[in-house]
C-alpha cells in the first residue's frame, strides 16, 4: 500500500475546490476530485498536481443526488484499488455547492429543495456512505460560508443551510470521535471566483461593497481558502476537532 495519504475532494474541478486539490497535493497528498460537468477542466487540476508529483483521479458526481453515491463509491473502489492497493481514504471535504441568491419572499420550493438537496442533505448523506472507506484517525471537512453568521438579504435559503452544516459537522465530531476522526468546518467570506456566476469576481461594485465590509479591505482569493484547507489535513491541526474556523478577512465584524 502506498504511504501518501489520499483526500476527497468534492467540486476539486473549479473555484475554491480546486485550489484546496492543488493545496492538498503541496502537501504531498493524493487527491480524489469530483466534478459535475466539466471533465476538461477537472483534468486540468489532475495534470497540475501531477507535476508537483502527486497522484490525482477525477469522478464525475453530481453531490445533489443522493441515489448516485452507490454507485460513485464502486467506482472510486476500482480506482483506488487498482491504482493504490487500498480502497480507504484518509481525508473528506466536502466543498461542492452551487449559489442561490433569492428574496426569502419569492423563493420556491423548487429552489430550495434542489439547494437543500447539494449543500445539506447531499453532504450528510455523501458523509455517511464515505464512513466505511475513512481510516481511522481521518478528517472530515465541511465548506461553510460566512453566511452562517451574518445575514445579506437574498441569502436565507443558503446561509441557513450552512448553518445546517455547522450543527451537523458538531454532532460528527461527536460521534465519530471514537473512531480518532477529526470533522470541522472551513467557513470563507466572499470570494472572487465563478461562484454565483462570478458576481464577487467580475462586478466591480459588488467587488468593492465586500471590499469596504472587511477589515482586510478587499474580497477574498481562492488561494486564500484552499491553503487553510490544506493545513486542516496535517498533523499540525491534529487538536483541532469540532471547530469552525471562519476565513473571511474579518468581514461584516
Amino acid at each position: 500500500m502506498t504511504a501518501n495519504k489520499i483526500a476527497l475532494v468534492t467540486g476539486g474541478s473549479r473555484g475554491l475546490g480546486r485550489d484546496m486539490a492543488i493545496n492538498l497535493a503541496k502537501k504531498e497528498i493524493d487527491v480524489v476530485l469530483t466534478y459535475h460537468s466539466n471533465k476538461e477542466k477537472a483534468d486540468e487540476v489532475v495534470k497540475e498536481i501531477e507535476s508537483l508529483g502527486q497522484k490525482a483521479w477525477a469522478l464525475q458526481l453530481d453531490t445533489g443526488k443522493v441515489s448516485q453515491f452507490d454507485e460513485f463509491f464502486t467506482r472510486l473502489s476500482s480506482v483506488l484499488k487498482e491504482e493504490r492497493g487500498s480502497t480507504n481514504i484518509d481525508f473528506l471535504i466536502n466543498n461542492a455547492g452551487a449559489a442561490l441568491h433569492a428574496p426569502f419572499a419569492e423563493t420556491t420550493e423548487a429552489q430550495f429543495d434542489e439547494t437543500l438537496n447539494v449543500h445539506f442533505k447531499g453532504v450528510f448523506f455523501l458523509t455517511q456512505k464515505a464512513l466505511p472507506y475513512l481510516n481511522e484517525g481521518g478528517r472530515i471537512i465541511n465548506v461553510s460560508s460566512g453566511l452562517a453568521r451574518f445575514s445579506l438579504p437574498g441569502n436565507s435559503v443558503y446561509g441557513s443551510l450552512k448553518g445546517a452544516i455547522d450543527v451537523f459537522t458538531r454532532y460528527l465530531a461527536k460521534e465519530l470521535g471514537s473512531r480518532g476522526i477529526r470533522a470541522n468546518v472551513v467557513a470563507p467570506g466572499a470570494i472572487e471566483t465563478d461562484f454565483g456566476n462570478g458576481q464577487v469576481r467580475d462586478n466591480k461594485e459588488t467587488n468593492q461593497f465586500v471590499a469596504t465590509m472587511t477589515a482586510l479591505g478587499r474580497a477574498g482569493l481562492p488561494e486564500d481558502i484552499g491553503s487553510v484547507v490544506a493545513f486542516m489535513c496535517t498533523e499540525d491541526a491534529r487538536w483541532i476537532n469540532s471547530h469552525r474556523l471562519e476565513v473571511t478577512g474579518g468581514m461584516n465584524l
